[in-house]
């Protein structure tokens, strides 16, 4: 299992990696450094990673849940409302890869303000 840490500038999460192909390109290409948007919700950053939408990508997801935007090429983590959940879903904007699952607590992620540095490396 792959383990590895997106440091905020206010936070810090850990997350684990699946073995899936976007968890691969994502690992080769560590570390990187971004900087953070917000979507109600939800904190996603552009990564250097182009990827396929896999066969299980979704749109609903649960809290904790790692997910690859493909359209945007960026890393998406959901914690609660978007602007276009239904109801108390946590609704992402289009089909996103399931990568990994947040092993520290997601909903630290409120705390993220828009435009913040963050670097995405293995936990060592």
């Amino acid at each position: 299992m792959t383990i590895l840490r997106i440091i905020f500038d206010s936070t810090v999460l850990t997350l684990e990696a699946f073995d899936t192909p976007t968890s691969k390109l994502i690992i080769e290409s560590l570390p990187f450094t971004s900087s953070a948007k917000r979507w109600g919700e939800e904190v996603y950053f552009s990564t250097p990673v182009s990827a396929a939408v896999e066969a299980d990508a979704k749109t609903v997801v649960e809290a904790g849940e790692i997910a690859f935007w493909p359209e945007g090429h960026a890393i998406a983590i959901g914690f609660g409302i978007t602007p276009v959940s239904v109801g108390n879903e946590i609704r992402l904007a289009s089909p996103c890869n399931i990568w990994g699952r947040a092993t520290s607590d997601v909903y630290k992620m409120a705390q993220v303000k828009e435009g913040e540095s963050l670097a995405l490396n293995l936990m060592t």
